[in-house]
């Protein structure tokens, strides 16, 4: 288990609108499967949060090698000991995402895109997605010229029911192509708090897909 007693763990409530984000640290390892933590502290507000049994989480820590990780979790139950804490389950170290530069690495994935750019709107499709921005097949469309600003709404589709809009201002970093198709990058600009961490969960669970087919 990469987790050891003392770990920070940065922690956010998942399939939620809320942007929150807790602090508190690994106390206890039960076996391979369950770890115990103090009670999170709102990094905002320095409060104490109480967070239900049931409750699903997206842990993030740096462990011994400067090397971070992030995974999904949820709360078992609450456990006074010494101290109080939670229990929660422990994925294993297979099931551990690597996050590079504070974002999930780049996945592949197809995903509709609008763009607008003044009087131009276009209808694309994604190669890629990150936190920090995505790659677009341009098909048959001119090449916007680089740093030009542009408007983009992204479709992410989590299951059949669920479907997040995100909608952020991008720049273009590069065009070139690559078998046979037209390919632009974009650099996001302004994203808000609640849609980047859309995104974040979407890569998330694209390369839990991925790594499991």
């Amino acid at each position: 288990m990469k987790l050891t007693i003392g770990t920070v763990l940065t922690i956010e409530k998942d399939y939620t609108e809320e942007s929150e984000k807790f602090k508190c640290r690994v106390v206890d390892i039960e076996g391979d499967d369950h770890f115990m933590m103090d009670y999170p502290i709102n990094m905002a507000t320095g409060k104490t949060a109480f967070f239900i049994d049931g409750t699903q989480l997206l842990v993030t820590f740096v462990d011994d090698y400067k090397m971070s990780y992030a995974f999904r979790t949820e709360v078992h139950s609450r456990i006074n000991r010494t101290i109080p804490m939670l229990k929660l389950e422990y994925p294993g170290d297979k099931q551990l995402m690597k996050i590079q530069r504070r974002e999930f690495v780049r996945v592949d994935t197809s995903l509709d895109v609008a763009l607008q750019a003044d009087a131009t709107s276009l209808q694309l499709v994604s190669m890629d997605l990150s936190a920090g921005g995505l790659a677009v097949n341009m098909k048959d469309h001119d090449y916007f010229a680089p740093n030009e600003e542009v408007k983009l709404i992204i479709v992410l589709y989590f299951s059949k029911t669920e479907i997040k809009y995100v909608s952020c201002n991008a720049r273009v970093v590069r065009n070139w192509e690559s078998e046979k198709r037209r390919l632009t990058s974009f650099k996001f600009d302004e994203v808000d708090e609640k849609d980047r961490q859309h995104i974040i969960r979407y890569c998330f669970e694209r390369q839990l897909e991925l790594r499991n087919n």
